[in-house]
């Protein structure tokens, strides 16, 4: 009896170095689950292909000539069925980062990424969560620091869509946007894995967030984690 395997996760590239882009493909074409199906050297392209093509997640470099990555992830996320997008770049401190997240990508990963890392961070937006590395989280939020607003600002508002979270739920929200992954939500709150999921999807339909990274941006947009509050840079 012959045994259905799942189809691979269909990936393009995109980034204007022919030789990032080619790295890229030799690391994701050893991997039995993956398969690139397609490139692009810049954010236009990068468009076209996601019109033309049945992508499952795009890998976006954000400074490209012409259109760049947070341009064409703003176009591509605002389509009917779009790719899951995870945004490259070679620097932490990109000034452009936070603007490609908050365009609707849902992970953020450096160029330097071990390729395993890389791999897993694929696998899991493909599975509709997202990648985002702690570190690389804290050092965007700090950034843009003067853009959100503080704590207290924050409770001066009016009441907001986090009314609708039980005080667990906030805590949970406060500790994704901390970087914690299920794992670590469930040590923390000695709750089990299977209780966390369920926790994390019910604060994701009360928010109306499309994933995690989405819910990093609603906690920071809320004061609930004021920037700079995460230790130390690591």
């Amino acid at each position: 009896m012959t045994v259905d395997r799942p189809s691979p996760i269909s990936i393009a590239i995109v980034d204007d170095q022919a030789l990032v882009r080619t790295g890229f493909r030799m690391v994701l074409e050893a991997e039995p689950d993956l398969e690139v199906v397609g490139e692009a050297g810049d954010g236009a392209a990068a468009i076209d292909l996601a019109r033309s093509t049945a992508i499952d997640v795009m890998l976006m470099d954000v400074r490209m000539p012409g259109v760049d990555g947070i341009a064409a992830t703003a176009a591509i996320t605002a389509s009917e069925h779009p790719p899951r997008i995870i945004v490259l770049t070679t620097f932490d401190l990109d000034e452009y980062a936070f603007a490609a997240i908050r365009s609707g990508a849902s992970g953020f990963l450096l160029k330097d990424v071990r390729p395993q890392e890389l791999v897993s961070a694929i696998r899991t937006v493909h599975a509709g969560d997202a990648a985002l590395a702690p570190r690389v989280t804290r050092r965007m939020i700090e950034m843009f620091a003067d853009e959100l607003p503080d704590a207290g600002a924050a409770a001066a508002q009016p009441p907001s869509l986090l009314d609708a979270l039980t005080p667990r739920e906030r805590e949970i929200l406060v500790a994704i946007a901390e970087g914690l992954n299920n794992t670590d939500l469930a040590s923390r709150f000695h709750l089990s894995e299977s209780t966390v999921k369920t926790h994390v999807g019910r604060i994701l339909q009360k928010l109306d967030a499309r994933d995690r990274v989405h819910l990093v941006i609603i906690a920071y947009e809320h004061g609930l984690i004021p920037p700079g509050t995460l230790g130390g840079r690591g």
